[in-house]
């Protein structure tokens, strides 16, 4: 019988240790920038930095100063006018180099700009 991983396990904060990071991927990343503003919501503590790829389900922040693997983070994202607010976990810390994230969470207003984003990017490739 295969395993099942169920969502819960899936978000869950520490995760299965046996699922590699390319398994977990849904989606397909596009190389982008756009600042970043990232709070820790269980230290509070921040950390700005710069996106260097975006996608559907999550994007990769280059940051000197990454939070540990599994934090709860309020991600913003700022390009030109534009901003996608979103609740996120730390799926892949590169010390000192940056910070793979996961959205959880993307506040129902930011949709459009998202996707507006990743259809831009689309249509360049």
């Amino acid at each position: 019988m295969k395993n099942v991983i169920s969502m819960d396990e899936h978000l869950s904060k520490g995760g299965p240790r046996s699922l590699l990071v390319r398994d977990r991927r849904y989606a397909i990343r596009h190389p982008f920038a756009a600042d970043a503003e990232c709070m820790d919501m269980e230290a509070g503590t921040s950390a700005t930095g710069v996106t260097s790829d975006l996608s559907m389900g999550g994007c990769f922040v280059c940051t000197s100063k990454p939070f540990p693997l599994g934090s709860r983070v309020r991600l913003t994202l700022t390009r030109k006018d534009q901003t996608v607010e979103a609740l996120a976990v730390v799926r892949i810390v590169k010390p000192r180099i940056g910070m793979g994230i996961e959205f959880l969470d993307i506040g129902e207003k930011y949709h459009g700009t998202l996707e507006r984003w990743l259809e831009q990017l689309r249509r360049i490739r």
